[in-house]
């Protein structure tokens, strides 16, 4: 298990279409990976819950991942959120 704290950096936050790209992204790997922000955590590969998050741009958020391909997991996640 890896776990990282990134921050937004998508211009406007997790809005509806960014958070629809990033479950695709999530969900492009067998890891198991969770979004941690205050006292929530949340199934990144799920559009509602991470809807439920409301995310900005500048705010950190915990990106924890679990699995055989969490390396790559953790790299696509990351050059999402970082607007790579």
């Amino acid at each position: 298990m890896i776990n990282k704290e990134i921050t937004i950096r998508l211009e406007n936050g997790l809005e509806a279409r960014p958070v629809a790209l990033l479950v695709q992204v999530a969900s492009q790997f067998d890891s198991s990976v969770y979004l941690e922000t205050g006292d929530k955590k949340v199934n990144a590969k799920s559009i509602m819950g991470m809807m439920s998050l409301g995310l900005d741009l500048g705010e950190k958020v915990n990106v924890v991942i679990d699995g055989e391909d969490e390396s790559a997991a953790m790299e696509g996640i990351e050059n999402y959120l970082s607007g790579r």
